[in-house]
């Protein structure tokens, strides 16, 4: 217990993964794992001590301790309100203003450099484009686009990138996998590479481990990077991309989890990585 409160001492805010972590997408909308819905809820819970430290409520009713939270998602297959939507259906406590997504940190961007973008994109994400400008297209934007990965929408989109003088490409994410209910997807991270290879380009991330992506997420709440924790369930995306900006961060055993995983990838580890069956 005293170990813990010295690593996490400082600790005031809380910045929280939701695929894998809070639930797990799927047919039929996913399904929440075990302890998560308790775990955000603002119902009362006897082991919130007067430090205010993170080992005192060990996330068990996040939103009712002293800590503040911020939800921090790479999701590219749904729009930041169908996701809350989802979510609130499943129980969890959560709104719209309180999720960092890439969609819309994207269309900012798109909108501050007057890019037009093609979409190589899921369906399911489109309407969080629909107030930007894509005629005469002079970037690509790609996200996790689920079926629409196909070797004509990727070529397209490679052509794009080809006829332009100055190619941008910009990633919601960089994603590997992540775990739906019937098992491990292959995420953008991949026809990303490929793109960038192609092209001989390198692709602007928006979304994690972007530093970028994790301050605006920390400006939310009004919190330095020492301050916070990210907890998430992928090693590099949610891990070290937050000790990269100098967070601490723990990581789950649930969703793209892998036992064998630590051992493949080299971080830098300002806390030691610290693995949760689940959040509850």
């Amino acid at each position: 217990m005293a170990a813990w409160a010295e690593r996490l001492a400082g600790v005031r805010g809380v910045l929280l993964d939701i695929s894998g972590v809070l639930y797990d997408s799927g047919a039929g909308g996913g399904a929440a794992i075990a302890g998560s819905v308790d775990a955000v809820a603002r119902r009362p819970h006897s082991s919130v001590c007067a430090e205010h430290t993170l080992i005192c409520v060990f996330v068990p009713r996040l939103k009712r301790s002293p800590l503040k939270v911020r939800f921090c998602t790479n999701e590219s297959q749904k729009s930041r309100r169908e996701l809350v939507g989802l979510l609130q259906r499943l129980g969890f406590d959560i709104s719209e203003g309180e999720v960092t997504a890439p969609a819309p940190a994207t269309c900012q961007i798109l909108k501050e450099r007057g890019l037009r973008p093609h979409l190589l994109i899921h369906d399911g994400v489109r309407s969080e484009f629909d107030d930007i400008d894509m005629s005469n297209p002079n970037c690509v934007v790609i996200a996790d686009a689920g079926d629409s990965f196909s070797y004509k929408n990727m070529n397209r989109a490679f052509q794009v990138l080809m006829e332009l003088e100055n190619p941008v490409l910009i990633s919601l994410g960089k994603g590997r996998y992540y775990k739906e209910t019937s098992g491990l997807m292959l995420d953008v991270g991949g026809y990303m590479k490929a793109l960038e290879y192609a092209c001989g380009i390198e692709a602007e991330v928006v979304g994690k481990p972007s530093p970028e992506f994790f301050k605006s997420a920390l400006q939310a709440i009004g919190l330095e990077a020492h301050q916070a924790v990210m907890i998430g369930d992928d090693i590099v995306g949610d891990v070290g991309g937050a000790q990269k900006c100098g967070m601490r961060a723990l990581q789950v055993r649930t969703g793209k989890f892998r036992s064998n995983l630590g051992t493949m990838v080299k971080l830098r580890m300002s806390l030691p990585i610290v693995y949760r069956k689940q959040l509850f």
